[in-house]
């Protein structure tokens, strides 16, 4: 479902797998928090089914994840989205769609946790600080999406947006596998 997060009003558009709560959410959590690497299968295939109902991935697709800060990757045992990102590539090529990860983005120094900020208190601590990764690029004119897990304001996924088109990289979709604070259509 297409997502309207507070803070990505002109940006590109958001889709959702569903609401950050109940089932979604405990599973989650249990993923990016308890170390449930396990689920990371699954997680990826929903992902991909996702991704193969969007027009964006022409003949194949690049998939960039967005980066946690490294504090954060530490602790969890590695970039997770990174690893979601790379599962939903091997179920798009198990149907049949080409697609490869780019891991083109990084978090510089300072930023904080963002849990628990508000909308403008996210903005200022991401204010120049995702930035990209050249080695990381996927090449110039190809089908990107942006994959996160969970989306609340919006926040992150614009200063990801904004640090891939100043590359000169378009990104005509994000998509997450949750929803928080954000809003529907009716």
């Amino acid at each position: 479902m297409r997502v309207y997060p507070p803070c990505c009003p002109a940006g590109p558009p958001v889709y959702a797998l569903g609401a950050y709560r109940g089932r979604l959410r405990t599973t989650l959590l249990a993923y990016k928090e308890h170390g449930r690497r396990d689920l990371a299968g699954p997680l990826g295939s929903a992902l991909a089914a996702a991704l193969l109902q969007l027009p964006v991935r022409g003949s194949g697709v690049w998939l960039v994840p967005v980066p946690s800060r490294r504090v954060a990757a530490g602790r969890r045992g590695g970039q997770h989205v990174t690893l979601l990102a790379e599962r939903a590539a091997a179920s798009l090529a198990g149907a049949g769609v080409a697609a490869a990860v780019a891991p083109a983005l990084r978090v510089g120094p300072g930023v904080r946790d963002s849990v628990g900020l508000a909308a403008a208190a996210r903005q200022a601590n991401l204010a120049g600080r995702v930035l990209p990764r050249r080695a990381g690029l996927p090449p110039a004119g190809t089908a990107v999406v942006l994959i996160d897990d969970v989306v609340t304001t919006g926040t992150t996924a614009a200063a990801c947006a904004a640090a891939l088109l100043r590359t000169g990289v378009d990104v005509p979709a994000i998509v997450v596998l949750a929803a928080a604070g954000c809003h529907a259509p009716s």
